[in-house]
């Protein structure tokens, strides 16, 4: 892979003479950093320490601790976490091992992505790295369809993908889960539109796409769960293959992953073609079908998971607990 996809690797996960790794939520207020923080409770392998909030947003304090931390996750708006990531980088080799949960360093050099099961090294990448961006949610369901399509042969490069999305408006940040708490949203709306999604980069980067995917995001009135759907015509794919060659290339890729399932066609659960996004709430679970049609000669791969979960809370503790070696 690029650059991008290796950083730095620490020399220990476990510093500071402790007996188990501490860790700092830097935006533990927000929606992910509650989720984590959440998560990390019912972790006894972890320490989790915690800034006075009246300081919550002074540099020099927070600077101290993670000095005296092992690892920091990022919950912070870009800049933010960009900023953060400084104040991180001044303490040289005394410096914490970081998640960041932000968009800011998800292409950027010196940084893992950090998406285990991404292919067969990347959980080993992620566990070296001392600097690991955690996914977006919606490429977490994109990049996990169709890299293994592209890897394999079975889908071009430059092939012109449209990738299709809905989301529960906790993924939308402050600002919208406000309108919707407040009752001020709509049911279902589009957007995006303007076809500048801040995902796209990673999406198009890590699926192994030459090619801009075209990406239509949307969201729901209800607070969390994510379907992604990736339509095909599989005539216009090299070798025309089945829809049922392709849920066996996703097979082979995913064999052995935890968190990752292929759900085959002749799953009760996907019978009648119709999937609930809210069915894997609460889990970190990432669900991967392939629907289609012989005599159309058609298919629709569809990605389920919690926009919270495997989108974003989940995958960071899956990720810190990879990185300081501990069981999650």
């Amino acid at each position: 892979m690029t650059a991008t996809t290796a950083s730095a690797t620490a020399s220990s996960p476990l510093g500071h003479n402790r007996t188990r790794p501490a860790i700092f939520i830097d935006g533990e207020a927000g929606t992910t950093g509650l989720e984590i923080r959440e998560r990390l409770a019912k972790l006894p392998s972890v320490e989790v320490k915690s800034i006075d909030p009246e300081k919550r947003k002074d540099p020099k304090a927070r600077q101290a601790l993670m000095a005296d931390v092992d690892l920091v996750v990022l919950c912070l708006p870009d800049d933010a976490a960009k900023e953060a990531t400084a104040l991180a980088d001044e303490l040289g080799t005394k410096g914490p091992r970081i998640v960041d949960a932000s968009t800011a360093h998800r292409i950027a050099d010196g940084w893992t992505y950090g998406f285990p099961e991404m292919d067969k090294a990347q959980a080993a990448t992620v566990k070296a790295s001392k600097r690991v961006a955690n996914p977006g949610c919606y490429p977490t369901g994109g990049i996990g369809l169709i890299r293994p399509l592209v890897a394999a042969g079975l889908m071009p490069a430059d092939y012109p993908v449209t990738v299709n999305a809905v989301s529960g408006y906790s993924g939308g940040g402050k600002s919208m889960i406000e309108t919707y708490d407040k009752g001020t949203a709509p049911l279902f709306e589009l957007y995006g539109l303007g076809l500048e999604h801040k995902h796209v980069p990673e999406l198009q980067l890590y699926s192994g796409l030459t090619r801009r995917p075209i990406f239509v995001p949307s969201v729901g009135n209800y607070f969390k769960g994510m379907l992604v759907s990736v339509p095909l015509h599989l005539d216009t794919l090299p070798g025309k293959p089945s829809a049922r060659d392709l849920e066996a290339c996703l097979e082979a890729h995913y064999e052995g992953c935890k968190l990752v399932k292929v759900i085959k066609a002749d799953d009760p659960s996907s019978k009648g073609g119709r999937l609930d996004a809210l069915a894997l709430n609460d889990t970190d679970m990432l669900e991967l079908r392939v629907f289609g049609s012989d005599k159309h000669r058609q298919a629709v791969l569809v990605a389920r998971l919690d926009n919270l979960g495997k989108g974003a809370a989940g995958a960071a503790v899956q990720n810190l607990c990879l990185m300081l070696g501990v069981e999650s």
